[in-house]
């Protein structure tokens, strides 16, 4: 499994065999209860004899040196981000996943009838249940060819647009349409559009029709114009697709602190935009297998408190970057678990996508 960290830091020194355990020892303690951790109860876990006075001096090394802090006074301690990329880069054992939950993770992914996004929301939602956190997914943008489009109407001002790509992807979007407009402008906008999208991608079609529509060289009439102006500003998502996001009630529910809840609100609002995106594509891209981001190492949110394991899934044709999976949550996710589930899955997505 090709696993591969955003940044690795040097050894502080004089950290020797003695303090790596200890601090591998602290750091599963918190990823597991979220409190800090004291040398007592390190020393009833640690394999080798140590005394807590003793694990109390490798502790304070380890706070000099920036890897651990005291929350309180006369509290346990709990690791920095500086002491968490540490244990993720050097320290952490990750764990192989057992044959029945590979097994599992492909029966969840498997397209069986859905749709490529609700095959994909079904990803991230499995991910946010793994991981108690919010599960994302940067969907890439279908380049088949297309072969029908259909608008239907749903009432007044609201139509669904169904789109059929060549490889038997369906995909459905709702679209506001102009009050009043009489069901002969869908048909014949539906009529107009197939016309022209034999053998095209959505780009291509988007293109011919926009170019034709602004050339004048259409019977179309204004109303049936604007039809098709919804629903091709629909699919429009540029490079990246689009953004799930799942079990965001979860990152909630798990935070240390409920003072961050505006913090997260406004990072899903950044998650939302197309910038976003593209970043998170750049950063599934920095290097082979899974990325870890601890805190604002990412750039997508400003505060302690969060981290972000993503992976780029890959389409079957050219081995080209297409979209990035993973999960966004506290720093104390269990990261042994989940990022070897976030790579084994990024796997499953991109065979899928063959």
């Amino acid at each position: 499994m090709s696993l591969s960290a955003a940044v690795t830091p040097p050894l502080p020194a004089g950290l020797d065999d003695r303090g790596a355990a200890i601090l591998r020892e602290l750091v599963e303690l918190y990823v597991a209860t979220g409190e800090p951790v004291g040398s007592r109860t390190l020393s009833r876990r640690l394999p080798q004899a140590l005394s807590p006075a003793t694990i109390r001096n490798v502790m304070a090394d380890l706070e000099d040196a920036g890897l651990l802090y005291a929350p309180h006074t006369s509290a346990g301690r709990l690791p920095t981000e500086r002491g968490l990329r540490l244990f993720v880069d050097g320290l952490l054992q990750f764990g192989a996943l057992a044959e029945e939950e590979r097994d599992a993770i492909a029966a969840r992914c498997a397209g069986g009838g859905r749709s490529l996004q609700d095959t994909l929301a079904e990803a991230g939602q499995m991910l946010s249940g793994l991981a108690g956190a919010a599960g994302l997914v940067v969907a890439p943008k279908s380049e088949a060819p297309l072969r029908h489009i259909e608008f239907v109407a749903l009432g007044p001002g609201r139509a669904l647009v169904v789109l059929v790509t060549a490889d038997g992807q369906v995909e459905n979007r709702v679209i506001e349409v102009p009050p009043g407009l009489p069901p002969s402008a869908l048909v014949q906008a539906s009529n107009y559009l197939n016309a022209r999208l034999s053998g095209r991608t959505l780009d291509e079609a988007r293109s011919a029709v926009q170019a034709e529509i602004a050339a004048h060289r259409t019977a179309l009439d204004e109303l049936t114009q604007q039809v098709i102006a919804a629903g091709l500003a629909t699919w429009s998502g540029g490079v990246g697709g689009t953004l799930i996001l799942r079990g965001q009630a979860k990152l909630l529910q798990n935070l240390d602190q409920v003072a961050r809840v505006q913090e997260i609100q406004a990072l899903f609002d950044r998650l939302e935009t197309q910038e976003t995106m593209l970043r998170l594509l750049d950063l599934a891209q920095r290097g082979e297998g899974v990325q870890i981001f601890i805190g604002a190492e990412s750039g997508l949110f400003d505060s302690a408190g969060l981290s972000m394991v993503v992976a780029p899934f890959r389409n079957a044709q050219d081995q080209r970057i297409v979209g990035a999976i993973g999960v966004v949550g506290p720093t104390r996710i269990n990261y042994g678990r989940i990022v070897p589930v976030v790579d084994y899955t990024a796997r499953v997505i991109g065979r899928l996508l063959g």
